[in-house]
């Protein structure tokens, strides 16, 4: 599944504040533990920040086969 997201304030979002914007997690929590159970990768490589800044043209994936969003910042 491929997912696109604008960001239409600042030039970033965070990792877990994205991953509730897009309902991939349904609390903040949860996003937490998909960060620290290693399986969300930000351009291919696992991230462990949970305040990664994503910025336009990033790339994120949960469990590398599953999904993608592709971030944009318009």
């Amino acid at each position: 599944m491929r997912l696109e997201f604008t960001i239409t304030k600042g030039d970033y979002i965070e990792l877990i504040q994205l991953l509730k914007v897009v309902n991939l997690a349904s609390n903040g929590s949860e996003a937490k533990l998909m960060v620290d159970d290693g399986i969300v990768y930000l351009n291919g490589k696992q991230e462990f920040r949970r305040r990664a800044k994503v910025k336009s043209g990033d790339k994120i994936e949960i469990d590398p086969d599953c999904e993608d969003i592709v971030i944009k910042i318009m």
